[in-house]
């Protein structure tokens, strides 16, 4: 079966000193339609640089004669716009981390996985878009008023699909006076959005009032927010109002509020059916007039399915569910909310900052962020302490956006292996981990939606055709 009769996808320059290695690469690149030179060393690549101008240049860390940062170092000069990814031998990351600390735009681990190597490289062929990205970004932050409004909304700042979704919700309800249950994950900005919410309400004007349900006891949570009465315990020398009371005519925020103890969530629930409620040691009812805005990392709905959350209260805290999404679901924001917290954190530290260096910006979009917006903003407030220039650079990221998720052990190894047994590992994988869309891996792989739907088409006539061993006979390995 003849390959597609398309343009080459890129041109790539690999540079390795072992023989074999260096054309196993080679091969796989050309199979994946790539136009690709060779190199034995860096000075050789250094000279295949006057007639082929590359867009990737993959060479190994450790040559003789000229390593790979010093070849780096040299096709930096020579085309700066080029990205350079570093091989290193499995086991020794953390000289692919120093490599990528000192310019290298990405890193691969030996022996190659056919996976880790298409994503790579698909990735680090995005590195021009991420510099006319952080350009333009620059750009903006030097137009905008050092005293903008944006600064007031904690960090409430994106332009991606799942944020505006989210937004235009927000904004529909603001105005009411609804319960609404925030469900998302720990950092997505939950009590930013509640604040939000609040800011654009009819109650702007009065409290907020936020407590987090997750960090009290029992007893210390009742009193927190009913208030008690002036000796209604050892220590309770004077009348105190709780939360509830603080936030009334205002917004009351619950966090965490699947970890409320079963007697505060019956003691809310009345509070909310009755409008009123009673200081520890009080008999008298007080009416309180307030907005509940409650919000969880867990689904409620499930808490109330294994009995550890009142069905009457989810209802009550449910008429309107908004989902906060991840960073990851909104990974076009995260050079805008970089930004924005480099912008507020470096006026915090008397700093001044151009922006971010097209390779940092590169690390930070690359990055998973499991712990969302809040380590996204712990992150650049540690460069901006670190910072030595205007621009933040690689170098002074924690070390662990350049190391999570690239181990790439689940991937077969490519000696032993054929390339058409790469191939079906690597899209049958990749189909696994998108639900089985065929154009998400389509985009993961760097290949045509047609040919993953031809090779599929291939496999289930081959597994089709298999005969399964005979009873009493030992099947082959």
């Amino acid at each position: 079966m003849s390959a597609d009769k398309t343009p080459p996808r890129a041109r790539i320059l690999v540079v390795d000193d072992e023989s074999s290695a260096r054309s196993a690469l080679t091969e796989l690149l050309r199979d994946e339609n790539f136009e690709v030179q060779s190199a034995g060393d860096g000075f050789k690549a250094l000279g295949r640089l006057d007639n082929f101008t590359p867009d990737v240049v993959i060479t190994d860390l450790k040559m003789p004669g000229m390593n790979g940062i010093a070849l780096m170092e040299k096709v930096r000069e020579r085309l700066p716009e080029v990205p350079v990814v570093v091989m290193t031998a499995f086991g020794t990351v953390e000289s692919a981390v120093e490599a990528i600390q000192q310019g290298a735009d990405d890193y691969l681990t030996k022996p190659l996985h056919l996976g880790q190597l298409l994503v790579v490289v698909e990735r680090v062929l995005g590195h021009r878009a991420l510099k006319d990205e952080a350009k333009r970004l620059r750009d903006e932050l030097a137009r905008r008023d050092e005293g903008e409004s944006e600064e007031g909304f904690d960090g409430m700042v994106g332009r991606s699909r799942a944020f505006r979704d989210m937004m235009s919700l927000v904004e529909q309800v603001a105005g009411s006076d609804a319960s609404v249950l925030l469900v998302g994950e720990n950092g997505t900005g939950k009590e930013s959005v509640g604040r939000l919410m609040h800011d654009l309400s009819k109650r702007k004007e009065a409290p907020f009032v936020a407590i987090h349900c997750a960090s009290m006891s029992a007893e210390m949570l009742d009193r927190e927010l009913f208030g008690y009465e002036a000796g209604a315990f050892a220590g309770a020398s004077e009348q105190r109002d709780g939360r509830l009371m603080q936030a009334n005519g205002g917004t009351l925020f619950l966090d965490e509020v699947a970890d409320l103890p079963a007697a505060i969530q019956a003691k809310i629930l009345c509070a909310l059916q009755d409008g009123t409620i009673e200081r520890i040691g009080g008999s008298e009812p007080i009416a309180i007039d307030l907005r509940l805005i409650a919000a969880s990392e867990r689904e409620l709905h499930d808490e109330v399915q294994a009995g550890r959350f009142r069905e009457d209260l989810f209802y009550r805290l449910n008429v309107i569910s908004i989902r906060v999404p991840t960073l990851r679901e909104r990974r076009d924001d995260i050079p805008l909310l970089a930004m924005h917290f480099l912008k507020h954190h470096g006026r915090a530290n008397d700093k001044s900052f151009q922006g971010f260096t097209e390779r940092a910006l590169g690390v930070l979009l690359n990055f998973d962020w499991p712990g969302n917006i809040t380590q996204l903003e712990n992150c650049i407030e540690r460069a901006v302490v670190l910072a030595r220039g205007d621009e933040i650079e690689p170098r002074e990221l924690p070390r662990e956006l350049m190391t999570s998720g690239r181990s790439g052990n689940e991937m077969p190894l490519v000696p032993g292996a054929s390339l058409r047994e790469l191939e079906r590992y690597a899209i049958l994988k990749t189909l696994e981990h998108v639900g089985g869309s065929t154009s998400k891996a389509a985009r993961m792989l760097g290949i045509s939606p047609r040919k993953i739907q031809y090779r599929l088409n291939e496999y289930r006539e081959e597994d089709a055709s298999s005969v399964p061993p005979r009873r009493g006979t030992a099947a082959r390995n």
